[in-house]
């Protein structure tokens, strides 16, 4: 008897029930399509030299993607692709429109792209003694304006293609204020309010959008701490972790979630308290 005839002949309350069940299992479904197959993907990183970028690239690699890496340092990316056969290098600097529109016409002229993430970074600590516009122009310029250079290079081809995924790599900094993070801290609070409203704009087109928000990660860039970080981690943690938040179809993927969730219910504080907290614990 087919399903449909039988749905029909149940009771109200039965039919009730399952139309219920079918809307919660769709409210609490994987908010993007889970990418659990890596397999000849096709990967774009921007800002792969180091860190969380060529971690990434590595584990990705090794998934069986097809990995393009990108930063201005030709000299790691061509280590990269040394020691990763297969695996292929554009340098460009992410702050430059035109280098960021040649890079995406290159590799979009040899077919689709499945996956781009944006994970180019600057970061200086400062604090509003030593407020330096410069340097927080070039915080502005590669945190968050080079993602809105690879955002409009690549979404036009991304949702004619009809499939693809977007990460921004983001970071708790920019969940509130917090000191010794004047420059760095609004850039990555732009990231997050970006990648909400990108998942809004294009998730009903088949383009996946998530954003990543580590804490702190041994890298480069967290060298230049002159504190005691709680909960760092590696870089082959943070790829590991973003590669399973994938597979979840997570639309936040936050790492390591022993920090992170502290940092999430700073969010949460009233004005009052949350200040209160933080300048007992940092200042």
């Amino acid at each position: 008897m087919p399903k449909q005839a039988f749905a029909q002949n149940q009771p109200a309350p039965y039919a009730t029930k399952t139309v219920a069940k079918r809307r919660a299992r769709g409210f609490f479904a994987p908010l993007n399509p889970p990418i659990q197959d890596w397999q000849g993907k096709s990967v774009w990183i921007v800002g792969a030299s180091s860190g969380i970028g060529e971690a990434t690239a590595s584990t990705l690699h090794a998934l069986g993607a097809q990995v393009t890496v990108s930063a201005r340092k030709e000299a790691a990316l061509q280590d990269f692709v040394a020691r990763h056969p297969g695996s292929r290098a554009l340098v460009l600097d992410a702050a430059d429109p035109a280098a960021v529109q040649a890079a995406a016409h290159t590799l979009l002229a040899a077919g689709p792209l499945d996956c781009v993430i944006y994970c180019a970074g600057h970061y200086n600590a400062m604090r509003a003694f030593t407020l330096d516009v410069p340097d927080m122009e070039r915080h502005l310029q590669v945190n968050y304006t080079g993602a809105l250079y690879v955002l409009q290079a690549v979404i036009p081809a991304l949702l004619a293609q009809g499939h693809g995924h977007i990460s921004l790599v983001g970071s708790v900094a920019g969940y509130r204020g917090l000191p010794n993070s004047l420059a760095y801290g609004p850039t990555k609070a732009a990231l997050i309010n970006l990648a909400e409203t990108l998942y809004l704009d294009l998730q009903a087109h088949g383009v996946g959008v998530s954003l990543i928000s580590p804490g702190f990660v041994q890298t480069p860039l967290t060298a230049n701490n002159a504190f005691a970080m709680p909960a760092l981690i590696t870089p082959a943690q943070a790829a590991q972790a973003m590669v399973k938040g994938w597979a979840q179809g997570r639309f936040e993927i936050h790492f390591p979630k022993r920090f992170t969730l502290w940092m999430q219910l700073l969010r949460l504080l009233p004005d009052r308290l949350f200040f209160a907290l933080v300048k007992r614990a940092t200042l």
